[in-house]
C-alpha cells in the first residue's frame, strides 16, 4: 500500500519504533538511523537465554522489522549534512527526542520543514512536547491508574506484561501520520505531528474513566473480574484441569451458558435475572458456575459453548498459543546481520475484498 514512500525513523526502545516497522510492513523504505556510539538501548535488553554477543535482541527483533539500518551521529557536521541529504527525500520523519534536543542537534520543526515542506514528522514524547520528564511505559501505567487497577487485592498494583502504553501511543501516532498524509494528498504540505504517553494512557482509560467521572467509581483491583459485567473474567477449573472464562455480556448470553451446563433453574431468579443483580451477586453466581464446570472436560464445553455464540475460551500459555494455524499466520520471520529474528506482524487488518 506504501510502496514508495521513504521514512526516516530516528526513534528508539518501542513507540516509535514500531511505527516504522508498521509503515515497512505495507511497503515503504524505512531507514533506521542510530547513533554509533549509543544504540537502540533495546539491542542490549536480552533475556537470560540469549547469546551476549548478538548485535540484536529479541525485543529489538520484535519492532525493527524490514528496516534498513545506517549509523549517523547527528551533533557531527558531516553526520549531520548528511542526515539532511537524506531527509531532504524523505515523506515521513519519526523520532523520541526528548525535549531540547531538536535545538542542541538543529532538528527542529521549522528547520525541517524548511528543507523539505512535504515532509510529516512524527514525533512520541513522554508527558507533552514542554515537559522533559524521561518516561517510560511503567511509570506512565502507574501515573495513569492503569496498574492501580491491575492485579488483586492480595498482588497489589500489577503492571501489564506488554509495554501496553507504548503500544497504543504506536497507534495513535500511526493515525496522526496516515491522517498527515491524507492532507498533504490534498495541499502538497507536510506538518508535524506530535503524541505524549501521558495522553495516550489519559485517553484509553475510556469506560474506566467514565465509570469515575459519572458515578465517582474509583475502580478496586478485582483481577480479571469486569465492574459492570458479571460472569466477566471469573477464573473456573474444569475437569482435565483447564482453567476457562467467559464474558458474558448480555441475558441472552447468560441463559445460553446455564443451559449448557444445566443452570437453567437460576436464570429466573431475582439475584441473577439481570447483569446489575448478577455484579452485586457475582461471588455466589461464581460458585454456583465452578460447581457445574467441574464435572465437564473444557474441549467439550467449549465446543458446545461456541456452538451457542456464547463467549468462552481457554487461558492460555503462550506455547499454546503459538500452536495455532492462525497465530501462525501471524508470525513474521526476518534475517538481521546473519541471525534468525522472528516477531508477530503489526498489522492485524484484512482487505474485506481479497
Amino acid at each position: 500500500m506504501l510502496k514508495g514512500l521513504i521514512v526516516i525513523d530516528l526513534s528508539t526502545v518501542l513507540a516509535g519504533p514500531s511505527v516504522g516497522t508498521f509503515l515497512a510492513e505495507l511497503g515503504a523504505d524505512v531507514l533506521k538511523i542510530e547513533h554509533p556510539e549509543h544504540p537502540d538501548v533495546t539491542r542490549s535488553w536480552k533475556l537470560p537465554s540469549e547469546k551476549p554477543g548478538q548485535s540484536q535482541s529479541a525485543y529489538f527483533s520484535s519492532i525493527n522489522y524490514k528496516k534498513k539500518h545506517k549509523q549517523l551521529n547527528l551533533a557531527d557536521e558531516k553526520d549531520h549534512r548528511e542526515f539532511i541529504k537524506l531527509l531532504s527525500a524523505a515523506d515521513i520523519l519519526i523520532s523520541n527526542f526528548k525535549k531540547g534536543d531538536d535545538v542542541k542537534l538543529n532538528i527542529t520543526d521549522s528547520y525541517l520543514l524548511e528543507i523539505n515542506p512535504r515532509l510529516i514528522i512524527g514525533k512520541i514524547n513522554g508527558y507533552g512536547t514542554l515537559n522533559d520528564r524521561v518516561a517510560y511505559d511503567l511509570i506512565l501505567q502507574a501515573e495513569s491508574g492503569f496498574m492501580s487497577m491491575n492485579g488483586t487485592q492480595e498482588s497489589g498494583p500489577v503492571k501489564m506484561p506488554v509495554a501496553l502504553i507504548d503500544v497504543l501511543a504506536a497507534h495513535q501516532l500511526k493515525e496522526g501520520i496516515l491522517l498527515a498524509l491524507y492532507q498533504r494528498e490534498k495541499t502538497g504540505r507536510g506538518q508535524s505531528v506530535s503524541v505524549s504517553l501521558y495522553d495516550t494512557a489519559i485517553s484509553s482509560l475510556v469506560n474506566q474513566a467514565s465509570n469515575y467521572l459519572m458515578a465517582g467509581h474509583v475502580p478496586k483491583r478485582i483481577g480479571s473480574l469486569h465492574p459492570n459485567i458479571a460472569p466477566y473474567g471469573e477464573l473456573f477449573t474444569t475437569k482435565d484441569k483447564a482453567t476457562i472464562t467467559f464474558a458474558i455480556g448480555s441475558n441472552t448470553h447468560f441463559s445460553k451458558l446455564c443451559a449448557s451446563i444445566g443452570l437453567n433453574s437460576i436464570v429466573d431468579e431475582s439475584k441473577f435475572n439481570n447483569n446489575q443483580n448478577r455484579v452485586i451477586n457475582r461471588k455466589e453466581l461464581a460458585r454456583l458456575i465452578q460447581d457445574k464446570i467441574s464435572t465437564y472436560d473444557s474441549k467439550v464445553l467449549l465446543n458446545e459453548l461456541q456452538n451457542q455464540n456464547v463467549p468462552a475460551g481457554k487461558v492460555k500459555k503462550l506455547d499454546e498459543v503459538f500452536k495455532d494455524e492462525a497465530a501462525k499466520s501471524l508470525i513474521r520471520g526476518e534475517d538481521i546481520n546473519g541471525i534468525s529474528t522472528k516477531r508477530v506482524t503489526s498489522i492485524a487488518f484484512k482487505n474485506a475484498m481479497s
